[in-house]
């Protein structure tokens, strides 16, 4: 077994590949000693050019049509064009190709995490160490001699995630970012769904460790230089294990927003830089909300928002998602607003049932939304625009499919677009119950119509949770159409007695076809997609296409209490008001 100290006294190499000048297995020491790895690939006899830089856990030399085939598979037979311009063997999970960035005048960087791929230390995910790492790697970059002082944050997820909180940290050369997809509040967007914990990590860490750094001969191979990518240093796994924080036994312990969560949570107020944030709408569990809320709550003057569909991965490598990046990153990172100065603010792909439709807006929410509120009916589970003649209650219990309430079909399209929120009035036998919210949609003659979400085949229109017990809101952060829970305190039921809960639903996109009809369903357990299945389609995705995909709420842990599996009751009309508040966006005139 090859010893760390020999790694860290490796050298790097340089060589030219490509048309690229490539250093693989570059130093960056931490103040704690830590030498951190980096590739770094740029122009050939350029003299100072910007960085794109990214940091991350996934392991820099995984070559995403190996370690990712299917999905790679996938994207380039719906899109060819990924390939066009590129040998395509610098290609990475979630990262930019290098090959379509050095000709443009840029340098790509690409940073190991500390405890992952040719990075020692202790591998802590999502976590302030990590974050301070990632500022460190930043300021080392943006001195360099080959380095122009500006240094640009891109990647997809877990590249995108922590982007949020090293702007919030203002190293001094950084000076733009594009988070695609990703958080930007750990607990409300990742581990704890409406304070219901979600078993994300469970799957997810799995591969991680996989990655990590000392894996060595067990790891895959880099395409190009045949290193193992996870560092050459083979470790035991007790030795593995003894090198990471373990994620999970921690978010289990932590299951109210408390100090654990604080630093993993973006100060908005302290994100300056300018920002162009992506979201996707089928990302509900993880790539959708960070990206709206960042938009909407940074503090930088030169902010702007980009919402597509497809899987979460797609649209970063398509002409249309590289055109943006690029033309964004020439105007703030080399000075040339050329291809930007008339890039509208707000740019949406509006989902429609068979495709999407790009349209300009300047603000979001739309500052010309129709807020709707929609009303439940337990005396014939109708959802619509007019309220309820008389009180009704209806009951339904955790384990089976909950409430359904079926709006009449639709006389004319009509378009959603925006944030939404549920009112709804409970009662329970117990002293807590979970509520899950969906809202889906209906063709004439019945099918349920779901879409191609960021991780999962069929994704409904939008979903929402929340524990009856964390129903306290954030008096500064809530708004109606957004309610935002405190999730610091517990405040039991009392068995029988009714209780308001409002509802933070994630954010769609959806123009809704004349004589289709619009579902809202209120249950105890996760929604399920009912429809006929494509295999083809699922084969897309790494994780089960069942409606939620690896953003389930099953942990036998969180939710095994008697007190989440009593009888639950939804009152509706007279002094119940349970309803949706939907964003109507009105049809633009001739």
């Amino acid at each position: 077994m090859t010893s760390p100290t020999q790694i860290l006294d490796s050298h790097p190499r340089t060589e030219v590949r490509d048309g690229m000048l490539i250093t693989w297995q570059l130093p960056i020491r931490m103040d704690d000693g830590v030498v951190l790895r980096a590739d770094l690939f740029r122009p050939v006899g350029a003299a100072q050019v910007p960085v794109i830089m990214s940091y991350g856990c996934y392991a820099k030399g995984q070559a995403f049509q190996e370690a990712y085939a299917p999905q790679w598979n996938a994207m380039l037979e719906e899109f060819p064009e990924i390939a066009e311009g590129s040998t395509n063997r610098y290609q990475c999970w979630e990262l930019t190709d290098p090959e379509q960035w050095v000709p443009h005048g840029y340098a790509v960087l690409r940073v190991d995490s500390r405890g992952a791929g040719w990075s020692p230390g202790v591998q802590d995910l999502w976590s302030a160490r990590e974050i301070q790492d990632y500022c460190a790697c930043i300021e080392w970059a943006g001195s360099q001699d080959w380095c122009n002082g500006s240094v640009g944050l891109l990647g997809i997820s877990y590249y995108a995630a922590n982007q949020w909180l090293a702007a919030a940290a203002q190293p001094r050369y950084l000076k733009a970012i594009i988070p695609w997809e990703g958080a930007s509040d750990c607990y409300r967007e990742l581990y704890h769904h409406g304070g219901i914990r979600c078993t994300f990590l469970d799957s997810w860490l799995p591969r991680q460790e996989a990655m990590q750094y000392g894996q060595g001969e067990r790891s895959r191979r880099h395409p190009v230089t045949g290193e193992p990518c996870g560092g050459d240093v083979t470790l035991s796994e007790a030795e593995l294990a003894a090198q990471r924080v373990d994620k999970r036994a921690e978010v289990k312990a932590h299951p109210l927003l408390d100090d654990y969560y604080r630093p993993v949570i973006t100060d908005f107020d302290r994100v300056e830089v300018p920002l162009l944030s992506s979201a996707n709408w089928g990302g509900q569990g993880l790539h959708l909300r960070g990206n709206l809320e960042g938009f909407t709550r940074s503090a930088s003057a030169h902010k702007y928002l980009e919402v597509h569909g497809l899987e979460h991965w797609t649209h970063f490598y398509t002409r249309y998602g590289m055109d943006l990046q690029k033309r964004f990153f020439d105007c703030y990172l080399k000075g040339d607003p050329s291809g930007w100065a008339r890039q509208p603010r707000v740019q949406l792909q509006v989902r429609h049932v068979d495709r999407f439709e790009l349209r300009a807006e300047n603000e979001w929410p739309l500052a010309r939304t129709q807020w709707m509120r929609w009303y439940l009916d337990a005396s014939d589970t109708r959802f619509a625009p007019d309220q309820p003649r008389g009180a009704g209650a209806l009951r339904f219990s955790p384990e089976g499919d909950g409430l359904t309430f079926v709006s009449a079909p639709l006389a004319q399209r009509t378009e959603i677009t925006g944030p939404l929120s549920a009112r709804l009035h409970i009662s329970s036998s117990t002293r807590d119950a979970d509520i899950f919210v969906v809202l889906t949609m209906r063709d004439p003659d019945g099918s349920e119509v779901a879409f191609r979400g960021a991780m999962d085949a069929y994704t409904p229109l939008a979903q929402g949770w929340l524990r009856a017990s964390h129903r306290g809101l954030d008096p500064v952060l809530s708004r109606p159409e957004r309610p935002v829970h405190r999730h610091d305190r517990v405040e039991p039921l009392t068995p029988g007695e009714v209780v308001a809960l409002e509802i933070e639903i994630w954010p769609t996109s959806i123009v809704v076809p004349a004589g289709y009809r619009l579902e809202f369903q209120v249950r105890g357990r996760d929604y399920v997609y009912s429809g006929p299945v494509d295999p083809q389609r699922n084969a897309r995705h790494r994780y089960p296409s069942k409606g939620c995909g690896p953003f389930r709420h099953d942990d036998p842990d969180d939710r095994s209490h008697p007190d989440f599996n009593g009888v639950i009751t939804l009152h509706t009309g007279g002094q119940f008001d349970s309803s949706v508040l939907l964003p109507v966006i009105p049809v633009a005139m001739p």
